[in-house]
């Protein structure tokens, strides 16, 4: 297949065909006649394409992270495909558990993309390609149908909400072709898929499944942790996990915690992450004058140990396909407080309650606090039963077995 300047310029650091252990040679150009296929041998795995986008630490790249540490990997493998101005790759995880990385150019560069994605997709072989873009899922899919790859799943992980004119333009034109290009459809969420794929279109639920345990409650370590963070005793400490973007509206949560600080001056607002907001809610910190009450701790690998640190847990989004991190939030027993725009399928245990963005920045700080008045830190049974659909064990064993039913039938065609 003819190759161009622009494809070449992205495709740096492209790791190429399996070796005999199953690694890539790093950088190494093949025609497509001689690539190493992806249609597995004799008891070897199968391996699907995983369509990333753009891996920056977010809550796509975490789901579907922890679905490949969980999932049977002698029966199924992925291998990723991620834009090549992604900026936190697990390359070296990812490739001890077996997987491959494929750079490909980053989505706005839509021709050079799209030919990138059907030279890989025919080289490779795969059988199936599961897609975690969204709306941009219809150029994915269309470079996969294209290929020829008999299995090709869009998967909504998102929505989209107030506050993003022209990202909500792209998304409308795109979600006309949302149902053209997949054989199969997946969601985190009945909310997702109704918003990327229309009411009444069958679709499979894929739950941002965590793994619990990891995230229980242990005094011990919130005791060693609030110690590392600086924190006393009595201080309050407000916590919030997310990229600093329009959509997480952590200005929106500065204005609330100014409001909060007024009745209880000894609190912390901790934010988690990072993004295209983070100077903008520096700035929004330092007008109001409490730059030194907001702490903003960046992209952490350990936030399971900061929830354990926190008193309440905040999320006013603008929209969310879910909000994966009050899930987490909840399986620390920590109390919650979310804005209507996250889908109440969120709501797993008795401390989770939900705001309206419209009744301001004073409310919010009200029902931060009272919130922190639940008596105890702990899970009832109750709660523990609401939690268990989301234990990523089980949920790591229904996605292989669906995994492996699409290949059989793709295989059988």
């Amino acid at each position: 297949m003819p190759q161009n300047n622009e494809t070449e310029k992205f495709r740096r650091g492209f790791l190429g065909p399996r070796d005999e252990q199953g690694l890539y040679r790093e950088n190494e150009k093949i025609d497509v006649r001689g690539a190493a296929s992806s249609v597995p041998a004799q008891d070897a795995p199968i391996r699907v394409a995983q369509v990333m986008g753009k891996m920056l630490g977010g809550g796509v790249e975490t789901v579907v992270m922890n679905y490949y540490r969980h999932i049977d990997r002698s029966k199924v493998q992925f291998d990723f495909l991620v834009d090549a101005d992604s900026t936190l790759v697990p390359r070296e995880e990812i490739e001890d558990m077996g997987g491959g990385i494929f750079e490909i150019p980053p989505y706005q560069h839509v021709f050079a993309y799209q030919r990138e994605l059907r030279r890989l997709f025919e080289r490779e072989s795969w059988r199936i390609v599961h897609s975690h873009i969204n709306a941009l899922s219809a150029f994915s899919l269309r470079a996969a149908k294209k290929a020829d790859v008999p299995v090709r799943i869009a998967h909504s992980h998102s929505t989209a909400g107030k506050g993003e004119p022209i990202k909500n333009a792209i998304k409308a034109v795109l979600r006309m072709q949302a149902n053209r290009y997949p054989t199969h459809r997946a969601a985190c969420t009945e909310h997702a898929a109704k918003w990327l794929f229309g009411k009444g279109v069958d679709y499979r639920l894929v739950r941002n499944s965590i793994e619990l345990g990891r995230y229980s409650f242990n005094a011990g370590e919130r005791e060693k942790c609030r110690g590392e963070l600086g924190l006393s005793d009595s201080t309050f400490a407000v916590g919030h996990v997310g990229r600093l973007t329009t959509q997480k509206n952590q200005s929106f949560l500065v204005d609330a915690f100014a409001e909060l600080l007024k009745v209880r001056p000894d609190s912390v607002l901790f934010l988690v992450g990072d993004g295209a907001d983070r100077k903008k809610i520096a700035s929004r910190a330092r007008e109001l004058g409490i730059a030194d009450k907001v702490r903003l701790l960046g992209q952490r690998d350990d936030a399971w140990r900061l929830y354990q640190a926190f008193d309440v847990f905040a999320l006013p989004s603008i929209y969310e396909g879910l909000g994966m991190v009050a899930v987490e939030a909840q399986a620390a027993a920590l109390p919650c407080v979310c804005s209507t725009e996250v889908p109440a399928d969120v709501d797993l245990t008795t401390g989770c309650s939900h705001i309206e963005l419209a009744e301001g920045p004073g409310r919010w700080a009200t029902a931060l606090l009272e919130a922190s008045t639940v008596p105890s830190r702990g899970l009832s049974p109750s709660d523990a039963f609401g939690l268990k659909a989301y234990d990523i064990e089980a949920s790591a064993v229904e996605l292989g077995d669906w995994y492996i039913k699409l290949y059989e039938g793709a295989v059988k065609q």
